[in-house]
């Protein structure tokens, strides 16, 4: 059985490596290390270990496919700033979550895209005329 110590210190080489941790992650550290441990092994293999694809496009792909699978819109906009650190751009990281549309539909990439507004600060434009004088109805 792991000391506190050992959990501490895994879950410290988690955020190292990951550059986040999930609320998930902390608990189970805690309460399930092994399982942690076990599960954790698996992300390291396919996502951390560096192998064909480069941490930039596995964020990329990690973003569109969190969005797709509508994960929570605090797990996507992890993986968002760990994009942004590593250099993406929030335009490209935006075009990530826009493939999405056509496979998951108008509501996976509405999280998707509030979390990505919230993390970049991105802003509309308002529009100049009233709806209820020249528009012709609502649209998604």
């Amino acid at each position: 059985m792991a000391s506190q110590e050992e959990k501490q210190a895994y879950i410290d080489e988690m955020v190292r490596k990951r550059g986040y941790v999930l609320d998930y992650h902390k608990v189970m550290a805690k309460h399930d290390y092994e399982v942690l441990q076990a599960a954790n092994g698996l992300v390291e293999a396919a996502y951390l270990e560096q192998r064909r694809l480069d941490r930039k496009t596995k964020e990329l792909i990690f973003i569109a496919s969190l969005t797709a699978m509508r994960a929570s819109k605090g797990h996507i906009q992890s993986h968002i700033r760990v994009a942004l650190d590593l250099g993406l751009s929030k335009e490209e990281i935006l075009e990530a979550i826009e493939i999405t549309l056509p496979e998951a539909g108008v509501v996976a990439f509405q999280e998707g895209f509030e979390a990505w507004r919230e993390v970049t600060g991105a802003d509309g434009m308002e529009p100049t005329v009233d709806a209820h004088q020249g528009g012709s109805g609502a649209r998604g």
